[in-house]
């Protein structure tokens, strides 16, 4: 692991930019693997600023999503289709073709957990796979106790969970109760991950994945076997280390 301590939220979110816009110059057909959530918003902000000055193309850039909410359509405001249009798609030049996320509205879940699986093999992997971390130590939706070899699954959300999204919706009550998302396997085939993670919140977890014990218990802790993972903190996310 290659750890990076930025001073603050806005700091961490342009060294973040900066590797993916890097990775897009060294590759311009890059399969980027993204995250939503509060986190990633400062980095979408800079990359469409980097692509705006003429830096980036996202031209030939494909994406994979990490994750979307069971039972939410691509135009809802919460669902994470919204979200990456309101973000980055709509403000850069990527096709929407090239674009990819599980589908919140498919009718068998099992069908649409193994599509996207399928989807991810023949794009030829992900080169570069951006994380957020949850204050319980889960990537993408993956909480503690999920197997390190599940792949694309559906995810029954734990209640802090559902209690820490409840922010970006009206009310609680309107959380979906699952979600689809990439497994831990899934994550760990990137050949290379970013991990974003801001905030004094998130110190005790971060000390987890990178100090603690490899356990199901915090699914991060598995990326200290990954063998290319950046980290990017700002200092408060940093305390614990």
């Amino acid at each position: 692991m290659r750890i990076y301590k930025e001073k603050n939220y806005e700091e961490a979110s342009i060294r973040a930019a900066q590797i993916v816009a890097d990775q897009i110059k060294f590759k311009n057909d890059s399969v980027l693997g993204l995250a939503t959530g509060t986190t990633p918003i400062g980095m979408y902000k800079t990359l469409v600023e980097k692509y705006k000055e003429g830096e980036i193309t996202f031209q030939d850039v494909k994406t994979v999503n990490l994750d979307e909410y069971r039972g939410l359509a691509d135009d809802d405001k919460n669902s994470y289709h919204y979200f990456m249009n309101e973000n980055l798609f709509s403000k850069v030049d990527i096709d929407i073709a090239n674009t990819h996320l599980p589908n919140g509205m498919a009718n068998v879940p099992e069908e649409e957990c193994k599509e996207y699986e399928d989807l991810l093999k023949s794009l030829g992997g992900v080169d570069l796979q951006i994380l957020g971390l949850g204050g319980n130590g889960h990537i993408g939706f993956n909480e503690p106790g999920t197997p390190f070899t599940e792949t694309t699954h559906l995810v029954n959300l734990t209640d802090s969970t559902i209690k820490a999204n409840s922010r970006l919706f009206e009310k609680i009550e309107d959380v979906p109760k699952q979600a689809y998302s990439m497994g831990i396997k899934s994550i760990l085939d990137a050949k290379r991950i970013l991990m974003i993670v801001t905030g004094e919140s998130k110190a005790e977890a971060l000390a987890k994945v990178v100090k603690g014990p490899v356990t199901e218990d915090v699914p991060g802790s598995i990326l200290q076997r990954h063998r290319d993972v950046i980290i990017i903190c700002d200092e408060a996310a940093a305390a614990k280390l």
